[in-house]
């Protein structure tokens, strides 16, 4: 038989494999083979891994925080722009703004900031509180009920808007408010309920700024003088991710690999099932 012929029966493919002097059993072997080392050489580098990034050096040597794209040092505390939504109230007296903007008194009472910069509030009226921040407009709106209306006010004053995104191996993930001016990563973790069991504490980012050139932080949680970097005071709109441990990485490919091997392996073994009847 010429090995030009086509095969066509599992007898022909005996008499081919005997030919090129291959014993078939083999065939198994080499595969099975095949399938250990693509198993034993998975990438460290989780392989569904959101924002790749290219990182000069490898994760493992991080000894605190890495930077790439480093913008500089962070920028000044946020200041109120147009179509921000304010929580305000009274800590003193919380149901007179609840009262006057006809909601009840444990619901949050949200103001609009207008386009032309203003805040309108009960009894006062427009208040300009575009390019302040949190604790400057508060003061304001403070001094102004005070000369207008209300005995020793405490305002207390919220952008609703302000938001970081937690995606990835956390104990909870989405959106969560910066409430309060320097919020920093220790802050949003806490309220996030730490790291999931899974998670790499060395491959935690953060993503910051412009979309289209971002500054990125790679920040090693194992290592406790990281908290120690201005860095990790958020900024709006910050994206946090954070991979699974290697071994989870590992897992996951071997199951990929199982999906794909498994059909070849299976007619691989019908084939030699029906050779060796065949005999």
């Amino acid at each position: 038989m010429k090995l030009k012929n086509i095969v066509t029966s599992p007898y022909q493919w005996h008499e081919y494999l005997s030919l090129m002097k291959i014993n078939s059993n083999k065939i198994l072997l080499v595969f099975l083979c095949i399938y250990c080392i693509s198993a034993s050489s998975c990438s460290k580098q989780y392989h569904n891994a959101l924002f790749k990034s290219e990182l000069p050096i490898n994760i493992d040597t991080i000894k605190t925080i890495h930077v790439i794209n480093d913008k500089g040092a962070a920028n000044e505390k946020y200041r109120i722009k147009a179509n921000d939504a304010l929580s305000i109230r009274n800590i003193q007296d919380d149901s007179f703004l609840s009262a006057s903007s006809g909601t009840k008194a444990d619901v949050v009472n949200i103001f609009r900031v207008e386009d032309d910069g203003t805040v309108i509030l009960p009894v006062i009226n427009a208040v300009s509180v575009i390019g302040l921040t949190r604790k400057e407009a508060s003061d304001k709106i403070q001094s102004l009920y005070k000369k207008n209306l209300l005995k020793d006010p405490i305002i207390e004053l919220t952008v609703l808007n302000l938001k970081v995104t937690l995606i990835g191996e956390f104990g909870s993930q989405g959106n969560f408010l910066l409430e309060k001016e320097n919020t920093s990563l220790i802050d949003i973790l806490g309220m996030a309920g730490g790291i999931s069991a899974r998670a790499n504490p060395k491959t935690l980012k953060i993503i910051r700024g412009d979309r289209s050139d971002p500054e990125i932080i790679y920040v090693n949680l194992r290592n406790i003088r990281s908290l120690a970097s201005p860095k990790l005071i958020l900024q709006n709109n910050d994206i946090l991710y954070i991979e699974p441990l290697p071994i989870y990485n590992t897992s996951e490919r071997l199951q990929t690999i199982s999906i794909v091997l498994q059909p070849i392996l299976l007619i691989i073994s019908s084939a030699l099932i029906l050779i060796n009847f065949t005999k």
